[in-house]
């Protein structure tokens, strides 16, 4: 994971700037990556990820034990994390790894900004019809706070939090904190400033399944390889390149994002039998692209499963060795490890 470096002809601070800087408080600074020169062989790095693991199964009947997933027949949550890991192990051929460094099981509802938490009646309730909970967002601060995890960021203990709950629960896709952090599917995260290094939260539902997982996780990926990539202009930006789909580039269909294959019509459209010309297969010679063109249809991606289309989309990631305009040529350690991005 990204180092943090220290010029070689940085002064020691002294002990009068020392005091002024604890009487008027600092923010830690962004510490930007050593971007290695251009280099054909590169190798491509591969980064493990350590996750904290905490997942809300409030016990809604207390004779019986039953908790809420149990009671709505929901996921098992260890089950859509193996499916998870194991689809990012293989789409990434093993240069993204995660590992479960601790599991946190809660038998509580989590709070919502205001203060406020469900209890079991309530919270039924609101699956059988009623208005839920004004505001639905969960408290992200108290989180941060309870769990220790700026610092444990800090420390590098843990390099990312998952969460899993359930519908209403109040959490994004995925956020991202620290220092320096940037819009991944989600604002940055309020009051996480204090961490040197940037983490994401995933926030999970095992009402649904590992196709869903992987959905917000494509959506992370397409937030930070546009911010690794947001100061290549024109042809420079391939991932704005890896982008392109028939509707909004005619002719010019590449892979497509995860809501649109090359051929969707509209968002979610992964089931479109209709044909269209695509590069797809030449991302697979990246970064020396052959003229690959190819006719496809939903057929590639799974005729509209969202997990096959998911996989199928994220197999497509450039995942080599060397390094071009700056960018590494494996794009996997910058959607595993955000603190490799250059802002």
């Amino acid at each position: 994971m990204g180092n943090v470096t220290r010029n070689p002809g940085e002064k020691k601070m002294g002990l009068i700037d020392f005091i002024l800087r604890l009487i008027r408080g600092s923010k830690p600074p962004t510490t930007q990556p050593v971007i290695p020169p251009d280099s054909p062989t590169e190798p491509a790095r591969m980064v493990i990820v350590r996750v904290l693991l905490i997942i809300y199964d409030p016990i809604v009947d207390p004779v019986t034990g039953i908790t809420l997933s149990q009671l709505m027949k929901w996921n098992r949550v260890d089950d859509l994390v193996n499916g998870f890991i194991q689809d990012v192990l293989e789409a990434s051929d093993g240069l993204a790894r995660y590992q479960i460094v601790e599991r946190v099981v809660l038998n509580e509802f989590p709070a919502k900004t205001d203060g406020y938490r469900y209890d079991p009646s309530a919270y039924l309730s609101v699956l059988k019809g009623n208005p839920p909970h004004k505001p639905e967002m969960a408290d992200y601060k108290a989180i941060l706070t309870g769990f220790n995890i700026l610092s444990r960021v800090a420390r590098r203990e843990i390099d990312e939090v998952w969460t899993f709950a359930f519908p209403h629960a109040g959490f994004y896709e995925s956020a991202m904190g620290g220092s320096g952090a940037f819009w991944c599917n989600a604002p940055p995260l309020d009051g996480s400033s204090d961490s040197p290094r940037r983490f994401v939260v995933m926030g999970f539902s095992y009402e649904r399944g590992v196709g869903e997982m992987l959905e917000a996780f494509g959506h992370r990926v397409e937030s930070i390889l546009g911010k690794a990539f947001a100061k290549k202009p024109g042809n420079a930006n391939l991932f704005n390149r890896f982008l392109l789909h028939e509707k909004e580039a005619a002719g010019k269909a590449e892979v497509g994002s995860i809501h649109f294959a090359p051929n969707s019509e509209k968002d979610y459209d992964w089931n479109n039998p209709r044909k269209v010309m695509s590069t797809c297969y030449d991302w697979f010679n990246f970064p020396n692209f052959r003229g690959d063109i190819r006719e496809v249809n939903a057929d590639e991606w799974g005729n509209g499963d969202i997990r096959a289309h998911h996989k199928w989309w994220l197999n497509h990631l450039p995942k080599v060795a060397g390094r071009m305009n700056g960018i590494a040529n494996n794009w996997w350690q910058y959607i595993m490890d955000p603190n490799l991005v250059n802002l």
